[in-house]
């Protein structure tokens, strides 16, 4: 039995698909798998029942495709979708592995820049002396700051970008400014990160794996008008990450691909697949098509 899709409704109008969604629904409908809609709202509110009230009772083994959910969130999802008879074919536990960096990043350790973390409570930033004993684990030089999930890398200069990590107050200061705007967002905590320099004029890649094999290559979505590489280079790096994908052991993954300036090919990211942004510039079908002919098992 194939699986079916759960999509975010529309908070406007519920009974209906998120319109950003609306072309991956129309997708699945094509390939004849079933859809069902989450609220996500009512979710992130600690409500899971009624997150969950328009999904069929009985429907079976589900991916989700959607925004992002805090883990202990989507731990309750599942919860509340197996009441109902419904499994979520990414298990909580591998959920938070491919969707944390600190659940991937040993896995891909010599593919991807090194990186050190500590949990910290929203609006509560480590103090100095604790960055300064997570800064002697990295490199010498530049680095960055993000939560277990995100970067702000749209505030570069004040939440991001680390000149110099051996300045400890300036790390301090755009720490605590990271967390500030973090806000109650802040997910797991902080990650510090070397920085390594890669080239713009390539862009980022975005492989999407389906039980240990690459079934979509697509631009990143923060830069869609980049065009990628093509041919060489990045699909024989694929051949050293295939292993890593395999040894994670979850099911539906993203592994975001960038190359440095010195040619190297790197795993910038890592993510789960259900709320891995999917670009306007690529087919849904070719997304949908192979994971909802995905069985149970």
């Amino acid at each position: 039995m194939n699986s079916s899709l759960l999509l975010c409704g529309d908070p406007l109008r519920p009974a209906r698909c998120d319109p950003y969604f609306a072309a991956q629904a129309d997708a699945a409908r094509q390939a004849g798998a079933g859809v069902a809609l989450l609220d996500h709202d009512a979710l992130l509110a600690g409500r899971g029942d009624e997150a969950v009230r328009r999904v069929p009772r009985g429907l079976g083994a589900v991916w989700y495709r959607g925004w992002m959910i805090p883990s202990p969130a989507y731990a309750e999802l599942d919860a509340a979708l197996a009441e109902r008879g419904v499994q979520l074919l990414t298990t909580p536990d591998q959920y938070r592995a491919a969707h944390e960096l600190p659940g991937w990043h040993g896995v891909f350790a010599g593919e991807t820049p090194a990186s050190v973390w500590m949990t910290c409570r929203p609006l509560q930033a480590p103090g100095a002396d604790v960055l300064a004993r997570a800064v002697s684990e990295l490199p010498v030089g530049v680095g960055i700051v993000k939560d277990f999930v995100k970067s702000r890398k749209h505030e570069w200069d004040q939440a991001c970008y680390l000149p110099d990590l051996a300045d400890i107050s300036a790390v301090h200061r755009v720490v605590s400014r990271f967390v500030e705007l973090q806000d109650d967002a802040l997910a797991g905590g902080i990650v510090l990160r070397a920085f390594e320099e890669l080239r713009r004029d390539v862009g980022e890649t975005r492989v999407w794996w389906l039980d240990g094999e690459a079934v979509l290559t697509t631009a990143h979505p923060d830069t869609p008008d980049v065009e990628m590489a093509v041919g060489g280079e990045p699909w024989s790096v694929l051949d050293r990450i295939r292993p890593l994908v395999g040894k994670l052991g979850c099911r539906f993954v993203t592994t975001d691909l960038a190359q440095r300036t010195d040619g190297t090919w790197r795993v910038i990211e890592v993510g789960d697949g259900q709320v891995s942004d999917l670009p306007s510039s690529a087919d849904p079908a070719a997304l949908l098509g192979p994971l909802l002919l995905v069985n149970q098992t």
